[in-house]
């Protein structure tokens, strides 16, 4: 997935750096980590009505002590009824990355056919987000 401008230029692909750098930096003696990470990021991967070759990624990272999945649904609930509007539902669904446990999709109601179906959503009523 990487976009190479030359054999030593490469696009930056995610984000995720910047996590590994804040839990260097963080003294966890003072508190827990809560950050997070936007950025333009780049890809090589065909344009469609879903998908571009450049986008902004947002990643985010909390480490604390009880902190669970509900805390995730209920951060990206916010994110969307703030970015979106309060018309919009947010799904969590059980997906595997094999770099975090556990994981999830997030999908966002439809923003054309605010869930009933269409070719935008491709007839799910539902675009992921995350």
């Amino acid at each position: 997935d990487t976009f190479y401008i030359t054999p030593e230029i490469l696009m930056r692909t995610h984000t995720s750096p910047n996590q590994a750098r804040a839990m260097e930096a963080h003294d966890f003696s003072k508190g827990p980590l809560k950050m997070i990470s936007p950025g333009r990021v780049y890809r090589r991967d065909t344009d469609d009505a879903t998908h571009s070759h450049q986008f902004h990624q947002v990643e985010g990272l909390v480490i604390d002590k009880h902190v669970t999945m509900a805390d995730l649904k209920g951060t990206l609930e916010m994110v969307a009824a703030n970015l979106f509007g309060d018309e919009f539902d947010v799904r969590l669904r059980p997906s595997y990355f094999p770099f975090t446990e556990p994981s999830v999709e997030a999908d966002i109601t439809c923003f054309n056919c605010m869930g009933k179906g269409c070719a935008v959503c491709k007839n799910t009523g539902w675009i992921e987000v995350l």
